[in-house]
């Protein structure tokens, strides 16, 4: 039999400091228990145990405690953010069928070594699955060790066996606690012999085999002196010190291997935990069944205390789908989508139906007036928006209200949604074809779920941030999905061909300054020409080679002309294979260039774009800003591009209620000049453009919760320079200080921060004893309300803009949205007129302390229109 032990302290801590925080939307920190499943999961496939035991440590002393005071006198205690996690992972490992072991007085290494013991007495092995390197000296004919860590976030381990543990130290596995004799462990305070290291321990265990031995022959003449004197004064604590660091093999235990076979998962309760902790993934990789938590998660009332729901009878494929939903009154609807987002399937729950359908159905259900609500509304209204349709009978998207209410999710998907809130799966009568099972049992926990979201929609107060923007935002984004962007695709394969040229002309003069041509992409390769051939200064060497990022090559300029063509190759070599090459894979047959935009990917309500990212054009560098002349309005037409000025600031001036700022705003003023001049105690007019660069770094720096280290880096001026810079704005701007310090009193005291529109961002990071993790909480509580709000406001711009075009009867069409700036592409005739409304729409979005200014220009192309 082969028996995994598993070091649960060790492992949690391990997986804790391996992975970056995670939390659940309730601020409950999981990254521990994640990375603790992780590993095992891993351990488990390597090792492929029959038995499994799982070791912890109990609160309270230890033998060791009572033998020596001081051991682990200066160890922190366990920082709560990780503690917290200790019982829900071991409820989940007993849900999943593992055996707990615990001693009371005695460590989780003593009940590893009582088991190891065991098990090499009946000839059976053990492996020992763990993070510290304690274990080692358990090692031997029957017992190996995985030693387990976390790298980059993913699970790994090394295998330890006899030859592995002589091959590192060069001493037999048992003779480890005499080397931890002589050395010490500074992490469990075992004291060791002072002034003794590893090396010397080493050395002199291989020498003379063990600690008595080392005593025996003290007077050998291969000990040096000094190394004898610390020996002779530290003999006492040596062999306390042994005595502390051998792992006990008879703790009082069930040392029977067969008696840790792992038992059945349940699957109720496991899968209440996951859904719990929000680990959807990692539920699906242990092989629990969301479905099994019906009744248990979230806070709904247990399934007994419910009234059960009615079976749906399954009707596939009816050939009066609309007309019985209109009959019903509505539905609750959702839909299969294709790999681009079009619709294929949609199924329609009703009071005791299930109606399963092809894509045809939805364009027919949109036709009637009957309400809807719908998981995901944006590809509906897309088939409206190719049928040149308005749709209005959409009343709730569920999927947008899980955003709203959950920001940080990964997924939104409304089985785990289901599975989180507790919902059972209403029962299906009659045959569902296998093409719609999936799409069936999604629909089956609709209309619990839609009712759930939206209660908890009105209890947080964003009913209108969901009704009156995220959904009519939704039928915007599909018109611009729709719409596409016009790419002269020739023109553009010509400049990737200049590119080339160029590239090819920058390789060569590389390759004469360096003697020899090599591989410009692989760092190993450049390094060595870099700091071997050319002999430049480098940083320090790591075990994968020299380090040739941006930052290492910009210090490299004034060294070699040789940077100065590495980091332009580099440039123009992005711009070639990421956006050339890259957007003409994706232009479609009519020259056009479509755009998914993400309405629920961002934490701070921004919408994102991919495949390709539209928003993403580079606009900083010459070259890259090129790319935008090459995305034309169609013939007749004309690009009109607005975008708003320095919006952030302004929603600060009103959120922070700033007297001067909102000021400097009203009066029209430069707000950087205006900074520049209170900073530096300065007239306007003798502001210069590097002081006025500098108050700029500072206004939009103090937006992001820039610290002094950060500005001094930014605009180059040592620390303390930068740190009075800040005082000084703070100091003429109060306003903004108080707003800082009164977010962060209200996001500490509730969890969160908000948008003025009511979009909240959690921050369970302001709970965390670790000092950068709370840095981090603050900085973000600082600036959410700010870039969300300003993120709101565009998007309400958005919705006016669309709907007054098409109100208007105007052919003219919003086409693009990237983050401050708003596209709409116009026929000639209607230029003037759809610049008058983007202008207008934009700046009458929402009424502050402060007016809102957009700039509009018009061109053929986006370059010029920009």
């Amino acid at each position: 039999m082969k028996l995994l032990a598993i070091d649960g302290n060790s492992i949690l801590n391990r997986a804790y400091y391996g992975i970056k925080a995670l939390t659940t939307k309730n601020g409950e920190f999981t990254n521990g228990i994640y990375g603790f499943l992780s590993i095992l999961l891993k351990v488990l496939d390597e090792v492929q145990p029959e038995a499994v035991a799982c070791a912890f440590d109990l609160h309270g002393p230890t033998f060791r405690h009572e033998m020596y005071d001081g051991y682990k006198a200066q160890r922190k205690g366990m920082p709560d953010e990780l503690a917290s996690q200790m019982e829900p992972l071991k409820e989940l490992l007993d849900a999943l069928g593992f055996t707990i072991v615990t001693c009371q007085g005695y460590e989780a290494d003593d009940i590893l070594g009582t088991l190891a013991k065991a098990c090499s007495d009946g000839g059976n092995d053990c492996v020992i699955a763990t993070g510290d390197r304690d274990s080692l000296q358990l090692v031997g004919g029957h017992v190996s060790v995985r030693l387990a860590t976390t790298k980059m976030g993913q699970p790994a381990s090394t295998l330890y066996d006899r030859a592995a543990v002589m091959e590192k130290y060069g001493v037999e596995p048992p003779q480890l606690i005499d080397v931890k004799a002589l050395m010490g462990d500074a992490s469990d305070n075992i004291p060791g012999v002072a002034g003794i290291g590893e090396k010397t321990a080493l050395a002199l265990i291989s020498q003379f085999h063990d600690l008595d031995a080392v005593y025996e022959r003290l007077d050998d003449p291969s000990i040096k002196p000094g190394v004898r004197k610390k020996l002779a004064e530290g003999r006492e604590m040596a062999y306390t010190s042994r005595r502390l660091g051998e792992i006990c093999c008879d703790a009082p235990i069930d040392a029977e291997p067969g008696h840790y076979l792992r038992g059945p998962v349940d699957q109720k309760k496991a899968a209440a935990l996951f859904a719990r902790l929000e680990m959807f993934k990692m539920m699906e990789r242990w092989g629990v069944d969301p479905q099994a938590a019906a009744g248990e998660g979230g806070d709904a009332p247990p399934a007994a205390a419910r009234e059960p729901s009615r079976p749906l009878t399954v009707s596939a494929g009816p050939a009066d789908f609309a007309g019985r939903v209109a009959a019903a009154g509505g539905a609750d609807v959702i839909a299969g989508l294709d790999g681009s987002g079009d619709i294929v399937a949609v199924a329609a729950v009703l009071p005791d139906a299930l109606l399963l359908a092809g894509k045809d159905a939805a364009a027919e259900l949109l036709r009637s007036d009957a309400p809807l609500r719908v998981w995901s509304s944006k590809p509906f209204h897309r088939i409206a928006y190719k049928e040149n349709k308005y749709i209005q009978n959409v009343k709730f998207d569920a999927e947008l209200a899980a955003y709203l209410l959950s920001p940080t999710s990964a997924v939104y998907d409304p089985l785990q949604l289901a599975a989180q809130y507790g919902i059972a799966p209403r029962e299906l009568a009659g045959e569902v074809p296998e093409d719609f099972a999936a799409l069936a049992g999604q629909a089956a926990v609709l209309d619990e779920l839609c009712g759930r979201l939206a209660a908890e929609i009105a209890e947080k107060g964003q009913e209108k941030l969901l009704f009156e923007i995220e959904m009519p935002l939704a039928r915007v984004l599909a018109g611009m999905e729709c719409e596409g962007f016009s790419l002269d695709a020739d023109a553009l394969r010509e400049y990737g061909g200049e590119l080339d040229d160029r590239l090819e002309e920058l390789h060569a003069g590389i390759v004469e300054y360096a003697g020899y041509d090599f591989n410009l992409n692989s760092p190993k390769q450049l390094g060595d020409v870099l700091f071997v051939k050319l002999g430049l200064p480098a940083k320090k060497k790591t075990k994968t080679g020299y380090s040739t990022n941006v930052d290492v090559l910009e210090a490299l300029r004034p060294h070699h002309p040789i940077i100065n063509l590495i980091l332009e190759y580099r440039k123009l070599s992005k711009l070639k294979s990421t956006y050339v090459d890259g957007l003409l894979k994706v232009v479609g047959p009519d020259g056009r260039v479509r755009s998914t935009f993400q309405q629920t990917e961002t934490r701070t309500g921004r919408i994102s774009s991919t495949e390709p990212n539209l928003q993403n054009i580079p606009v900083r560098t010459e070259e890259g800003s090129k790319l935008r002349r090459f995305f034309r309005a169609r013939e007749g037409w004309k690009l009109v591009d607005a975008d708003y000025s320095q919006i952030e600031l302004r929603v600060l001036a009103d959120l922070a209620d700033d007297e001067n700022m909102i000021a400097a705003f009203q009066s029209g003023e430069d707000i950087h000049t205006t900074t520049a001049a209170q900073v530096f105690g300065l007239p306007e007019e003798m502001v210069t453009p590097v002081m006025r660069s500098r108050a700029k770094a500072v206004n939009f720096g103090i937006v992001y919760g820039i610290g002094a280290f950060s500005l001094s880096q930014d605009i180059g001026v040592s620390i303390a320079e930068a740190d009075s810079y800040i005082k000084n704005y703070l100091e003429h701007y109060a306003g903004v200080r108080k707003y800082m310090e009164d977010t962060i009193k209200f996001a500490r005291e509730n969890g969160y921060v908000r948008t003025l529109f009511g979009r909240r961002r959690y921050l369970p990071e302001l709970a965390a004893s670790n000092k950068v993790t709370q840095a981090f909480g603050e900085r973000v509580a600082r600036n959410t309300p700010i870039q969300g709000t300003a993120a709101d406001i565009i998007k309400i711009a958005m919705v006016r803009v669309f709907e007054r075009l098409r109100r208007e009867g105007l052919r003219a069409r919003l086409i693009l949205q990237v983050h401050d700036e708003l596209l709409v592409e116009a026929p000639a005739e209607e230029v003037p007129a759809a610049t008058a409304i983007l202008k207008e729409e934009m700046e009458h979005a929402i009424t502050l302390k402060v007016p809102l200014v957009a700039d509009a220009n018009v061109g053929d192309n986006w370059l010029e229109a920009k």
